[in-house]
């Protein structure tokens, strides 16, 4: 037997069953590789279960009469006699020689008796660095991480979509931060993201602590630090679509908003506040509705004689700020947007605004032939059902979900994270090509993955449930399998990259 752990005894293609060693111990989750004249099969662990060839009904007396009358029984050859067994599945089949191209889905059995062996490294030979690398972390077996980093080809993923599902406290902004840490030293992508907690830039440490932070990174917000930008738009470039998703408007509010853009243009949201006449005939209820909500998302306010902005959204600032923010995504960099001040609505605003003038960027780049020549445009959504969800969705379709149905004929894709994946539609949750799933507790949230997955992960309900934090199951696409990941702590991976670089002197975008 030499290093086997354990033995394929009997089962079905979907279901095979192995004894496990005495001396050795089989985990959730756990790769094993099995050997055979033609090649190798990767397999894993999904179940375990108590086995004995001893009678249940004299287990059950046995036990009894240990607990109750402190008897001492023991078995002849108890290794034997009682004994573990592990379910497991058939991932890919590995023929002799390796090479990623000869890595197919499992299609037939191991062989009968076959041995099983902990996988190594050499056996995944295969798994190899893409051009466009999106680091996920190290491979890892049951709770064992081995020495092999795992990558997916990022061009494609990030404009596929992708979902990182996960209860609260289970590493998703960890998660997030070291996909920006790694993606900051590529050049294939750009990225926006909406940072609702200000925990990516602004940290101890963060991306503000990247070797190349001045040339990739830009940092907006509306206490800036030095050498970062301020967050302010113009009152200009706000229009009735960009509402949608950020409050909800009945027929006839949505109907007053189109009718004052048509007749005052850039000007619209000022007429509003001043009360301007438009021609359509509209209930009094219902354009102070529309003026109270308008002035409250945007932060205005009016005296009588004179408007006043105190927020984020300003009469004569911020005129070139979304135009500068596509324009760094559009050349590789990473733009995280603070959006920590604003309340739900005026954060999906804010992200509205942006994302839209980005999707028509790129809309307007493939029609003219030039789409190939943009980077990959990502953008990073934190408790995604805000406007991906069903009820959301029943009320009209946002641009967030646009691009969730549309963008990667575009090369634009979201990074969506959410804790109820089920709150999402299933046909979103399809287009999701990628997704990066942390421990969920919940039933039908864990369901809601599986059903949607680009692998067969019926048989990994347990395996999810039981995912510690840092831990990952990536189903994609792009991966011959669903890994097993293991993510590093980012500020283990932040310090140590900073470490091994050679230093670098610090500018600061925008100063002189």
């Amino acid at each position: 037997m030499g290093d086997a752990k354990g033995l394929i005894i009997s089962g079905s293609f979907g279901e095979l069953v192995a004894r496990q060693k005495s001396s050795e111990e089989f985990e959730l989750g756990e790769l094993l590789i099995a050997e055979s004249e033609s090649g190798k099969t990767l397999m894993q662990v999904y179940d375990l279960l108590y086995a004995s060839q001893v009678s249940e009904q004299n287990l059950e007396l046995i036990s009894g009469m240990s607990l109750e009358e402190g008897t001492d029984f023991s078995f002849m050859e108890p290794h034997l006699r009682n004994y573990t067994l592990a379910k497991l599945k058939s991932l890919i089949r590995i023929p002799k020689g390796g090479g990623n191209a000869k890595v197919r889905a499992s299609k037939s059995l191991p062989g009968f008796f076959s041995e099983l062996k902990e996988v190594t490294k050499e056996d995944l030979s295969f798994i190899t660095k893409p051009k466009d690398p999106l680091f996920l972390g190290q491979l890892r077996s049951g709770s064992k991480v081995l020495d092999v980093p795992l990558f997916l080809d990022g061009s494609e993923a990030l404009s596929h979509h992708v979902l990182i599902p996960a209860t609260t406290g289970r590493g998703k902004s960890n998660l997030v931060k070291c996909l920006l840490w790694k993606l900051a030293s590529e050049e294939y992508a750009g990225m926006l993201v909406l940072d609702p907690h200000d925990e990516y830039y602004n940290a101890e440490p963060g991306l503000k602590e990247h070797p190349r932070c001045a040339e990739k990174i830009r940092y907006y917000s509306q206490e800036p630090l030095p050498g970062t930008r301020t967050l302010a738009f113009n009152l200009k470039d706000v229009k009735p679509q960009h509402f949608s998703g950020a409050a909800d408007w009945s027929g006839p509010q949505q109907e007053l908003l189109n009718a004052y853009w048509k007749r005052y243009g850039n000007e619209w949201i000022e007429a509003i506040v001043l009360e301007k006449e438009v021609e359509n005939r509209y209930h009094e209820m219902t354009f102070g509705v529309v003026r109270r909500r308008v002035m409250d998302l945007l932060s205005l306010s009016w005296n009588g004689e004179q408007l006043f902005c105190e927020g984020a959204f300003q009469l004569n600032a911020g005129a070139t700020t979304i135009t500068d923010i596509v324009n760094e995504i559009t050349k590789g960099r990473i733009v995280v947007v603070d959006t920590s001040p604003f309340d739900g609505h005026e954060e999906i605003l804010v992200g509205s605004l942006i994302a839209t003038e980005l999707f028509r960027h790129y809309k307007a780049a493939k029609f003219k032939g030039k789409l190939s020549s943009l980077p990959v445009a990502s953008i990073v959504l934190e408790e995604a059902p805000r406007v991906l969800g069903k009820e959301v969705l029943e009320k009209g379709r946002n641009i967030f979900a646009t691009i969730a149905r549309e963008g990667r004929k575009f090369r634009v894709g979201l990074v969506a994270i959410t804790q109820l994946p089920s709150l999402i539609p299933r046909e979103i949750l399809a287009n999701m090509n990628t997704k990066i799933i942390l421990g969920l507790e919940m039933g039908p949230e864990r369901q809601a993955i599986i059903e949607s997955s680009a692998q067969d992960l019926s048989q990994d309900d347990r395996a999810i449930a039981a995912l510690d934090k840092g831990e990952a199951i990536v189903t994609s696409t792009f991966a011959p399998f669903a890994l097993p990941v293991k993510v590093p702590l980012f500020d283990d991976l932040a310090k140590e990259e900073v470490r091994n670089r050679p230093a670098v002197k610090r500018s600061y975008p925008g100063l002189g």
